[in-house]
């Protein structure tokens, strides 16, 4: 084999629900998210932290991760990234190299409550000339990478709080969307734990 096909690295499925109102885009995982196959398993990634403080379920990070994406999921939020497969030396966007994209359009299609689209950092908002033809609004949210230490943890929280207001995630309060209020310490998979 050649070297380049060597280093051909393959992504994650996407994490999706029927009832998706938000897809939150990812560029590719990380080595440790490749290792586990879990998006954003890095431990100083702060996708899960920033996803449990706007749908305000704290649970949520001691949660199984198969539990913490069905609640995450009930809630409507799909995940997925840009890149179906590419070649890269460690985890770092920059180091990102003959990329290939994943079919978001098949994707979007198959998802009709979707209610926008949100770029987690600047490699996947590269590909928002794509994400804004499929007819929903997109936003370019900061990096939940440990990479970006330019935005504090509170500050990404009040951008990714916003697009989760937008589409109908959470409510301007900061409670939860759903109308029956099935918050993630009442979803089917939360942990019981006794009062």
């Amino acid at each position: 084999m050649s070297p380049s096909v060597d280093k051909r690295l393959r992504g994650l499925p996407p994490l999706v629900a029927p009832g998706a109102r938000l897809l939150v885009l990812g560029s590719f995982p990380s080595v440790a998210s490749l290792q586990a196959q879990r998006y954003y398993a890095h431990p100083r990634n702060q996708f899960w932290p920033i996803v449990a403080a706007v749908l305000g379920w704290p649970k949520l990070n001691t949660m199984a991760y198969g539990q913490r994406v069905q609640a995450a999921q009930a809630a409507g939020l799909a995940v997925w990234d840009v890149y179906a497969g590419c070649e890269r030396e460690g985890s770092l966007d920059s180091a990102i190299r003959a990329a290939e994209p994943n079919d978001l359009a098949a994707l979007v299609a198959q998802l009709p409550s979707l209610r926008g689209i949100a770029h987690n950092g600047g490699e996947s908002a590269r590909a928002m000339r794509l994400t804004a033809q499929l007819g929903l609004p997109v936003w370019r949210l900061p990096s939940t990478s440990p990479a970006n230490a330019s935005w504090s943890l509170e500050r990404k929280r009040q951008a990714w709080q916003a697009v989760f207001e937008a589409c109908g995630l959470v409510r301007g309060d900061g409670g939860p969307a759903d109308p029956e209020n099935r918050g993630c310490e009442n979803h089917p998979s939360a942990p019981r734990h006794a009062v």
